[in-house]
């Protein structure tokens, strides 16, 4: 399918919980919403920035997601912007569907040059106030979030890594939030964000293993809310606008880290709105 042979660049999570029809958009504002109105560039948060981000700038751009539906407005506005992508459906909980996800990307576009990790999930935010207590947090819960935010990445890392380093380059590049940044209490409304932590962990081994081998790794914090459809209808983002993080600017950031010169490169980015302070 990747008939001109551009170089490949894998988004993991490149649909949003909050576009439009997204499960954080339904669960937060109770039916999907209309993003007719809104620049293509936000309508699938910072996975489908990315995605457009790259395909712009040549490359053959796989988008994964648990279901290929989600990605089909997607994939059709790349290919209406002149760029070149597919879909492959990857569930993150299934190391099978994993290997054979990355089977195909091999076969039918090509070992990958640039990797983005850009997985989420909603598992925490549908408890109440009262079930904020780790006692409280289901067991199948927990393994979600692991699932997503170590095994996960760890699995996918197996996959692209040892071609990158066989070919001497490459990016692998982790889409991670401030909860990676030390250990928090989860608050009502939030997911449960305690396997963060070992994500940027894992980004921090994965830097001190691989760089000498040409690939580069970084772990980049988004730290605030991520403009999408669901976001954008928030009460406090209609309040305080200037909170909101452009994804079409984040995804110039990513596009910036894979194109470092390999004499600087950078292996942790925070991003933080200017009127808010910075998380620690």
């Amino acid at each position: 399918m990747n008939q001109a042979r551009k170089p490949v660049a894998v988004v993991i999570g490149a649909t949003s919980k909050w576009q439009s029809d997204g499960r954080n958009t339904k669960l937060a504002h109770g039916d999907v919403l209309d993003d007719s109105d809104l620049p293509v560039g936000i309508r699938w948060g910072i996975g489908g920035a990315v995605a457009q981000k790259f395909a712009a700038e040549g490359f053959f751009t796989v988008l994964t997601t648990r279901t290929a539906s989600n990605a089909s407005a997607l994939e059709t506005a790349i290919k209406d912007q002149g760029g070149d992508c597919m879909t492959v459906e990857l569930d993150l909980s299934s190391a099978d569907s994993i290997s054979a996800a990355f089977a195909t990307i091999r076969d039918v576009a090509g070992d990958p040059e640039v990797l983005v990790y850009n997985a989420g999930y909603l598992e925490g935010r549908d408890l109440p106030p009262e079930m904020e207590l780790l006692e409280y947090i289901p067991v199948e819960m927990f393994d979600t979030a692991q699932h997503i935010a170590s095994r996960g990445p760890f699995l996918v890392a197996k996959e692209v890594l040892p071609a990158m380093r066989k070919k001497g380059q490459g990016s692998f590049l982790i889409s991670n939030n401030s909860s990676s940044l030390r250990g928090r209490k989860r608050m009502t409304g939030q997911s449960l964000y305690y396997p963060r932590v070992m994500m940027r962990t894992l980004a921090q081994v994965l830097t001190e293993e691989y760089s000498e081998h040409g690939v580069h790794v970084a772990n980049i914090v988004i730290d605030g809310l991520i403009d999408s459809p669901g976001t954008r209808a928030l009460p406090k983002a209609q309040e305080a606008p200037e909170i909101v993080m452009n994804p079409v600017k984040i995804a110039e950031a990513f596009y910036y880290l894979h194109t470092q010169d390999r004499s600087v490169w950078t292996h942790e980015l925070q991003m933080t709105p200017y009127s808010t302070k910075p998380s620690y």
